[in-house]
């Protein structure tokens, strides 16, 4: 049998080895943005096309390259980063292994030019597919310009699972503002299809993040500081009742690089945990300096994820910080009105005039209604306010006619028509079907009942819009302000009116019928809070996942009190639904127990 195994040429060796290095262009513009940091450039422009297929160009006045070493820097396993082992465990450099720009002369068609200050002419050399077209002297500016044209054109199974333009240039502008938040000393910007969507000048972390996320962040973050021998932490965290359902707006960065830690993480919502609903996650920008010999970056390609070696002590260390900052700043618990919150009733005096809780007839009467939970720090409190209503029903106990004793429930009074219907808890409307007692989750039917309503005025974009007196002028991050574009006629089909500005602002001039008493940004942060998160875990339709945001975001409160009309309505319009068993969210929303189940509790 002849000799099977082969070496691989070194273009698929490169075509391999750029699988796990460049998975998109995200991927490639990480690369190049941290090779111009490494070159010590404080001015980096981005310019990408058509969300980085056609083009990413990464032009920086760093310290150039000779011809030499720009031949160089696409062989790979060629760094000038480290020349042994034990250097992987001094490094400050974002870059180190030699492998990023094989990976994408690899699967590319690139072009560099690149020159020392005290160079007369510059370098320039063309590669397709890790093959060497071209090498001559050009002229060319101080520093180096990389254009990647064509991105996976060797690969057209990988270019076929690219996600959409939008999509991908939402993960370059994600990698370019990772750069941009540690890097507060460089002039960076971003270009996207000729349009200028960020110029950040040099400044001080604060101004930084105030002109990338809006003036707004000026009084939703607080400064975060503290030094110990292990590590020095620093940063900003986001006020609690700023905090957002989805995780967008969380950083950490170690030694300069971006990293993604659940630990730390775990650690931040720990400080937290007392001050934020279980949905909602704080927004925060942690920086870390520790010696570089305390961690090991060197697991994944990605250069992510890193392991420190004191890393309990520096969950702790984190943790302590987070809350000196919050307690420092007089953050407290803000009330949740999701939670019914409890309130003790004291007795009244003996003189007081007492009503019988259980008569019909009083418009108070509602049997299923329980009564706080007592705190436990007030067994004493328990304990009167249980005797007073022992004392309540012995005293009453023989008030009622003989044949009426212990009657819940009476038909037909006058001032009750149809079927029996009360609220429980706050939470549940309990009425009786045909089947037996029914029991309804008032908040998810809600969120049917309005989904519904939400896709019929997406698909039929006939919905009411009420205009505002006062047209109001709001700013979003780029992220979402590419979203409220690329949503736009759909948000006007729901009753949304507003003119866009440019860059990241919008003038709000009409909103939809129903949400007048709302505050429109919060509104508006709030609805893209929930598309976010829809897009991240379900992937839907993007009227599927508008709809289901402004459900989520405009159903009532599961505390909310409602009258019998209102109930008797939402009943009605629940069963008028496409799907009155299960929520937009597949949840289940009406439980009906037989009068077999009702009979075994007894």
């Amino acid at each position: 049998m002849p000799d099977i195994i082969k070496l691989l040429s070194d273009a698929v060796a490169n075509q391999i080895a750029a699988g796990e290095v460049i998975q998109r262009p995200a991927s490639a513009v990480k690369e190049l943005l941290e090779n111009a940091i490494d070159a010590g450039a404080n001015d980096i422009q981005l310019i990408v096309k058509e969300a980085g297929r056609t083009l990413i160009q990464v032009i920086d006045n760093g310290c150039g390259m000779t011809v030499t070493d720009a031949r160089m820097s696409f062989e790979r396993h060629a760094t000038s980063k480290i020349s042994e082992a034990k250097d992987l465990f001094a490094i400050r450099t974002l870059g180190f292994r030699g492998e990023a720009m094989a990976s994408i002369a690899a699967i590319s068609q690139l072009e560099m030019k690149t020159k020392r200050v005290e160079d007369e002419l510059g370098t320039c050399i063309r590669i397709e597919g890790s093959k060497l077209i071209d090498q001559a002297p050009c002229t060319s500016a101080s520093g180096t310009s990389i254009a990647v044209k064509n991105l996976f054109f060797n690969v057209p199974a990988r270019r076929n699972f690219l996600k959409s333009n939008t999509a991908e240039l939402r993960h370059i502008t994600e990698e370019f503002l990772r750069v941009a938040l540690v890097n507060t000393d460089v002039n960076m910007s971003l270009q996207a299809n000729n349009k200028l969507v960020y110029q950040l000048k040099k400044s001080k972390l604060k101004e930084r993040l105030v002109g990338i996320y809006g003036k707004q962040y000026k009084e939703r973050l607080v400064p975060l500081e503290l030094e110990s021998s292990i590590a020095n932490i620093q940063g900003y965290i986001g006020k609690p009742e700023f905090a957002r359902k989805t995780r967008g707006e969380q950083y950490f960065f170690v030694n300069g690089r971006f990293i993604r830690h659940p630990y730390l993480h775990h650690s931040v919502e720990q400080a937290f945990q007392e001050l934020l609903p279980t949905d909602a996650h704080p927004s925060y920008f942690i920086y870390i300096e520790t010696e570089p010999d305390k961690i090991d970056i060197n697991i994944h390609p990605t250069k992510t994820e890193v392991n420190f070696q004191d890393q309990q002590h520096i969950y702790a260390i984190l943790k302590s910080a987070v809350r000196q900052s919050l307690g420092k700043f007089n953050i407290a618990p803000a009330i949740d009105f999701d939670v019914e919150q409890s309130i003790s009733f004291l007795p009244p005096g003996a003189d007081a005039p007492v009503k019988n809780p259980f008569d019909p007839k009083s418009s108070d009467f509602n049997p299923f209604e329980s009564s706080p939970s007592p705190n436990s720090t007030e067994s004493g409190r328990e304990r009167t306010n249980r005797e007073h209503w022992e004392k309540l029903f012995e005293e009453n106990r023989d008030s009622s006619p003989d044949g009426e004793q212990g009657v819940i429930f009476t038909e037909g009074s006058n001032e009750q028509k149809g079927p029996w219907i009360f609220q429980f808890m706050g939470k549940y409307i309990l009425t009786s079907g045909r089947s037996g007692l029914m029991i309804i989750h008032q908040k998810r039917a809600h969120e049917r009942i309005l989904y519904d309503r939400f896709m019929h005025q997406l698909e039929s974009g006939s919905a009411p819009s009420q205009q505002v007196l006062f047209p109001q002028q709001i700013s979003f991050p780029l992220s979402d302000a590419e979203i409220i574009r690329e949503l736009k006629p759909l948000l006007e089909n729901i009753g949304f009116n507003f003119e866009d500005l440019g860059k990241n602002a919008f003038v709000v001039t009409g909103v939809p019928g129903d949400t007048m008493n709302k505050d429109i940004r919060d509104l508006l942060e709030k609805i893209l809070d929930n598309y976010k998160k829809n897009l991240l875990d379900l992937d839907q339709d993007q009227r599927v996942n508008l709809a289901l945001a402004m459900a989520a975001n405009l159903a009532m409160k599961s505390s909310q009190v409602l009258g019998r009309e209102e109930m008797e309505t939402m009943v009605s319009q629940l069963f008028s639904s496409s799907m009155p068993d299960t929520s937009p969210g597949g949840k289940m929303i009406v439980r009906i127990l037989g009068p077999d189940e009702i009979e075994k509790l007894f």
